[in-house]
């Protein structure tokens, strides 16, 4: 068992676990901590907690030190010069006419590095703009391409729903969606309808799956002959969410909207 804390880099990204030791770490601290990319500022957002080996990464890196107001200004600092970059940047890929989108500049908390993410819809020769990059910016110099989901969750926006998007506020990892998921929820499969802003399927597909995927064996099956109290009918549709279904109702002659329990499936 290890005794750890969860630190977020990101507003929204992964949450990555650290050792605190015996420093009087707490939720809500900012820390100094090591990762793969070098000295970086986080946010805990987990206080400490035992967890079993198959949740840690191995070897378990150690928070440096609580951070303290000279570490938030350098940490605003970086933003700035993140946004200098930014601009010198979008400049250069013009001068060499590539074929890529700047999407996002970071700074390492030591300025070890810089980060540049694009978006580009194949392969970039970007060796010449590193160059240029590296000479006047005198640090390491990584282009990163990133995915179009990637993409919405920096940048943000408002989703079909009227709220902020899900990825970009509260996410912390991308998991897999598919058409199957708006199909078993009976959404229409208009691309427009289902899309988000990155114009893949929008997230949240997701977070009702599980209920409806448990709810179908107790369901009676679409096209299916059923027997309600106002005589047997053909089952048209069903919404799983308000526990209803439209059936046809062959003595009636029409189609009615009725409870899930008064609906049962002749077998």
């Amino acid at each position: 068992m290890f005794s750890v804390v969860g630190v977020r880099f990101k507003k929204a990204g992964k949450i990555y676990y650290f050792d605190p030791s015996d420093l009087p770490v707490e939720k809500d601290s900012s820390v100094i901590v090591e990762t793969a990319r070098g000295v970086e500022y986080g946010k805990v957002v987990i206080g400490r907690r035992t967890v079993g080996e198959a949740d840690v990464v191995l070897p378990l890196k150690k928070v440096i030190r609580i951070a303290d107001t000279q570490d938030a200004q350098l940490v605003e600092d970086n933003k700035q010069a993140a946004k200098n970059a930014f601009a010198i940047c979008q400049e250069k890929i013009r001068d060499h006419q590539l074929r890529m989108k700047l999407v996002d500049v970071e700074y390492t908390f030591d300025r070890n590095k810089i980060i540049f993410y694009f978006t580009a819809e194949g392969r970039v020769d970007f060796r010449e703009l590193v160059k240029d990059l590296a000479s006047i910016f005198r640090t390491r110099i990584e282009l990163r391409q990133i995915g179009v989901r990637d993409e919405a969750k920096m940048l943000g926006g408002i989703g079909p729903c009227g709220r902020i998007l899900c990825c970009s506020s509260f996410l912390g990892d991308f998991e897999p969606v598919s058409i199957k998921m708006a199909k078993d929820q009976n959404l229409s499969l208009n691309p427009t309808k289902i899309s988000g802003l990155c114009g893949r399927l929008m997230c949240c597909l997701k977070y009702e799956h599980d209920n409806y995927e448990s709810a179908k064996d107790d369901l009676p099956r679409v096209g299916s002959e059923v027997i309600t109290s106002f005589g047997n009918g053909r089952l048209i549709s069903l919404n799983v969410g308000d526990r209803t279904a439209k059936v046809q109702v062959f003595d009636l002659k029409k189609v009615m909207d009725l409870p899930l329990d008064d609906v049962v499936e002749q077998h």
